[in-house]
């Protein structure tokens, strides 16, 4: 399945809310390396935990995506300054399975990777592929989804073939034990949210996460998928797509619209971004 999308001249012209229907798996991807997994699951960042304020987290971390994406350069400074005085508080201590620090370049690489990897699979399940112009325009915008954290410029591989490069030897390091398995199981079944949410939803949530997981992490989270799963996948998201290339953009692009006032309105007022 091709598409005739023409190269816009901003990452934000293709922001689309149905991509947070691979939300969950994108989460699953970040915290299959270690590092990550360990920082986000042993953060003392109390504010910051999902399964305690669901709503705030949810909202840092859909604005810095959008702020990565819309933002302006003072925007990325001053949300990248929020960010980082919590990541000052994540850093692994003896106690700790592996060894870990939320400032690591490395580890916010692999972070800013599965996003920029996410946004490809999201875009060809609901739009299919992108042309090659566009495709080469989108991987260049892609690093701002580092360089709006730690991630310095010149570390973004140089081109597409240079990322698969680095994703497939960053593969290796891709290991969930059992502790980080539940914990994002918890997160695919929606349990951070009101119980009647979960029982409703969960089911559901879990058959999009389980679509949007490359294998390698399907069988790192010890989850099935048939043939017959992928096709009703394949089908549900062309669906989808259709249906949102016909809707008018402001509805297209809840909740990132929504997200980026409110960035704009909290830092107008002076209030906490993070």
């Amino acid at each position: 399945m091709s598409t005739s999308l023409e190269v816009p001249d901003r990452l934000d012209q293709v922001m689309d809310g149905a991509g947070l229907l691979a939300g969950a798996a994108n989460i699953i991807m970040q915290l299959a390396h270690p590092g990550v997994g360990y920082g986000v699951y042993e953060s003392k960042v109390e504010s910051g935990q999902l399964f305690r304020h669901p709503i705030k987290r949810t909202r840092t971390t859909l604005t810095y995506l959008v702020v990565a994406a819309r933002g302006t350069d003072e925007e990325k400074a001053a949300f990248r300054t929020g960010v980082n005085r919590a990541h000052a508080k994540v850093r692994s201590t003896p106690d700790s399975p592996v060894q870990y620090n939320a400032f690591d370049p490395e580890l916010q690489l692999w972070v800013a990777a599965c996003i920029y990897r996410g946004f490809e699979d999201v875009n060809r399940a609901l739009h299919g592929d992108l042309s090659p112009a566009a495709a080469e325009f989108f991987y260049k915008e892609g690093a701002t989804f580092g360089t709006t954290l730690q991630v310095p410029r010149e570390m973004w591989p140089e081109d597409r073939v240079a990322f698969e490069e680095y994703w497939n030897k960053a593969l290796d390091k891709v290991s969930i034990d059992d502790t980080i398995r539940e914990h994002v199981l918890s997160i695919a079944q929606l349990e951070f949210l009101p119980a009647i949410v979960s029982r409703v939803f969960g089911r559901l949530n879990m058959f999009f996460t389980n679509g949007f997981l490359p294998q390698q992490f399907r069988d790192e989270m010890h989850l099935t998928w048939t043939d017959k799963d992928q096709q009703r996948f394949d089908r549900t998201l062309r669906t989808i797509g259709t249906v949102s290339r016909r809707i008018p953009v402001p509805i297209r692009e809840f909740p990132y619209n929504l997200l980026m006032f409110d960035l704009r309105r909290r830092m107008k007022a002076g209030k906490p971004l993070v």
